[in-house]
């Protein structure tokens, strides 16, 4: 077992004045792995303080050479990349092979897109007579969760370095190994003593002392929507700026053009990536009727190839594993019905949960309205593209989706009925530098690419 007894704060490793520790698990057997210092409020304002004595020297360095900071830190991430992906393996419990491709390969995408972008970005515009200014917000307090825990570091933290600002990161306590890897990155990277600061905690601790502390000028959180709402309302006492990325509830929509099979098997792949615990996972597939019973048959089948333990990795701790089941146990108690999976535990050890199917879900049922965080799916019958919409459209979530149809433009015009903040359209590919969030309840603002840069900027017009 490995203990770390130090947090990264003002460019070096010192010991947390708090003084407790948190235990890290092993998901997939659930023995204690590592143990990492409980950052106080003490240590969040020891943080606080050197980010905001380096923002001044920081905000104002050119930025070629923000960017060629940042992409000394990409170098970093890839010579470690295979290190990354072993500790997200062992802390979060995800396969191997997508802990390579994903946890470690989308950070790496991410931080190289904001080396190029903080390089031609026009920091400054000319309109009429005046010049407008794109200056750093100032100091971030960026709070990260668990499921994607080095993705939604840098999805944070690059763009608030490319901008001018300095930060404080509270990563999430189940997943805090990957974030101090990440700090010894930084390091080696060269970036500036102050300019990144790491305090790991707990939430109701460190994270919330990181809320509220004044020093702050902008809280970035990814989470829960329930935790959002404190974090906003911290924030909005002393008016200060938050991005929230939060919960999803989405919809697989696939209409009758399109090719089934393909839909469903890349829509149950879509929700068993990463054991379901996927914020934008597509848990709800919608499938006309005349195509339904195909649908569900073809689904229980692709279900059954994730195999717990194998292609399918644990969730990230035995509350998530008592909370994924009671949401089975509820969905066939209010009359859905199992055609893959159920709440029985598939093995003896370790957070593992079934790959759960279920159909002759309504739109009304708890599991087609709340989110699971868990390898459920839910598939729903439509009449017709009105009711598809109304059905995809009625939840207060708003964060992704999909729609596949024969015809690209026949699936773009539908996309465009969907509240919903990002759509793929017959398995679109990924891409680093398209914006990221969510309408109604699943957020404010956006991640990735331009927009991304642009929630860590704030304006100012010269007339002249």
């Amino acid at each position: 077992m490995k203990q770390h007894d130090a947090m990264y704060i003002d460019g070096s490793w010192r010991p947390a004045q708090g003084g407790g520790t948190i235990e890290v698990v092993d998901p997939a057997d659930g023995q204690v792995i590592a143990t990492v210092p409980a950052g106080s409020a003490e240590d969040v304002d020891a943080a606080v303080r050197a980010a905001r004595a380096a923002l001044p020297a920081w905000s104002a360095t050119p930025p070629q050479e923000r960017a060629a900071r940042l992409a000394a830190l990409r170098d970093q991430l890839v010579a470690r990349a295979d290190e990354i992906a072993a500790t997200v393996t062992a802390e979060l419990g995800a396969p191997p092979a997508f802990s390579k491709a994903v946890h470690a390969g989308v950070p790496i995408a991410v931080c190289g897109s904001y080396a190029e972008l903080a390089a031609a970005y026009a920091f400054e515009e000319k309109i009429r007579n005046s010049t407008v200014l794109h200056e750093p917000v100032g100091v971030v307090g960026a709070i990260t969760p668990w499921n994607y825990p080095l993705h939604q570091v840098v999805a944070k933290v690059a763009p608030a370095l490319a901008a001018g600002c300095t930060v404080v990161l509270k990563p999430a306590e189940d997943t805090p190994l990957v974030a101090q890897l990440f700090a010894e990155c930084v390091d080696a990277a060269g970036i500036p003593a102050g300019v990144f600061n790491l305090v790991t905690g707990l939430g109701p601790v460190a994270g919330q002392a990181l809320a509220a502390h004044d020093g702050i000028d902008l809280v970035s959180f990814t989470g829960s929507t329930a935790v959002g709402r404190k974090i906003g309302a911290l924030a909005g006492a002393a008016v200060k700026r938050v991005a929230l990325e939060l919960g999803g509830k989405s919809a697989n929509v696939i209409l009758p053009s399109a090719d089934l099979a393909k839909a469903v098997a890349v829509g149950v792949a879509n929700v068993m990536a990463n054991s379901g615990q996927t914020c934008s996972a597509w848990t709800r597939m919608l499938v006309h009727r005349d195509r339904y019973d195909e649908a569900v048959e073809l689904a229980a089948a692709a279900a059954a190839t994730y195999v717990p333990g194998e292609k399918l990795g644990p969730l990230v701790n035995a509350a998530q594993q008592d909370r994924v089941r009671g949401y089975i146990e509820r969905g066939v108690a209010e009359g859905a019905r199992l055609v893959a999976g159920g709440p029985e535990a598939p093995l003896e050890a370790g957070f593992y949960v079934r790959p759960t199917v279920f159909a002759d879900v309504t739109p009304e049922m708890t599991i087609a309205q709340e989110e699971i965080f868990g390898p459920v799916l839910s598939i729903l019958a439509y009449e017709d593209e009105d009711d598809a919409a109304r059905i995809a459209n009625g939840t207060v979530y708003g964060l992704a989706g999909a729609v596949w149809a024969g015809d690209e433009a026949e699936a773009v015009a539908f996309a465009r009925r969907l509240e919903t903040g990002q759509v793929d359209i017959n398995g679109g590919r990924f891409n680093p530098l398209a914006p990221f969030g969510g309408y109604k309840q699943s957020g404010v603002g956006r991640e990735l690419g331009r927009h991304g840069l642009t929630e860590y900027l704030q304006t100012k017009s010269l007339q002249l």
